[in-house]
């Protein structure tokens, strides 16, 4: 009776040691799945990052190439690009008036709103508006256009002229034309009043000081004198005793 209860505890004990081996095992494999599944998202990941690198080299590639063609394309290229896209708009609305029966002029007007059409008469009526001194270039290209309207053709004389000299009064790159012309009294009177004009208008803008020899000398340089000046004229008049005392010496 005791053998048989002996061994069925050494049955027990085998059953015991069996599924603590089982167990042992569950582990590592439950671990390896785990690493496993931690390797997939991590090479998803870099999958996923492999991707998006080669999208952001392709798009910007994309950028350089076009960046490149617009540095070789003309400075004012979306200038003039805009101007041809509104032409065509506008050959495209005139086209749907001509087939509808419509002036084109009078729809165009229908469109345009009270304050844009105010803005533009008052555009139109500033003609070579002075806008400041910008460079030298816009202030000659300005007197060019002022003096270019003033401009008013004789075609008499052009036809008088076309009758003595022919084809000679057309000149080419042979043509030698100094001492040829002789100008006509008024035409000499002409730029004489325009240059009176321009000296009297030259006057108006830079008026200069006389310099007075005799004044003193309570100044360093041309900027320090400008300021003394400014301080004289305001505080000149609170300050005058106290700038005699001091060139008397009774100053306390």
């Amino acid at each position: 009776m005791a053998a048989a209860v002996s061994a069925l505890g050494g049955l027990g004990d085998v059953g015991d040691g069996g599924s603590s081996a089982s167990e042992d095992e569950a582990q590592p494999s439950a671990a390896a799945a785990a690493a496993a599944q931690k390797r997939e998202e991590r090479l998803r990941k870099f999958r996923e990052l492999h991707l998006k690198r080669n999208e952001a080299r392709k798009l910007n590639h994309q950028e350089v190439v076009e960046e490149d063609k617009r540095l070789k394309l003309p400075p004012n290229w979306e200038a003039k690009k805009a101007r041809l896209e509104w032409e065509l708009k506008v050959e495209e609305k005139k086209k749907e008036c001509a087939a509808r029966g419509e002036d084109y002029e009078r729809v165009k007007l229908l469109e345009i709103s009270a304050e844009d059409a105010e803005r533009w008469e008052r555009k139109k009526k500033r003609k070579n508006p002075d806008l400041g001194f910008s460079d030298y270039a816009a202030a000659q290209l300005r007197q060019y256009q002022r003096l270019t309207r003033q401009i008013k053709p004789d075609l008499e004389q052009y036809e008088k002229l076309k009758e003595q000299y022919g084809e000679a009064l057309y000149p080419t790159s042979d043509s030698l034309l100094h001492g040829t012309h002789v100008p006509d009294k008024e035409g000499i009177d002409r730029m004489v009043a325009d240059l009176e004009k321009q000296i009297e208008k030259r006057e108006k803008y830079s008026r200069r000081r006389p310099y007075n020899d005799d004044a003193d000398i309570d100044y360093i340089n041309e900027r320090n004198a400008k300021f003394n000046k400014k301080a004289e004229r305001f505080y000149g008049k609170y300050t005058a005793e106290i700038k005699q005392n001091l060139e008397r010496g009774t100053a306390v």
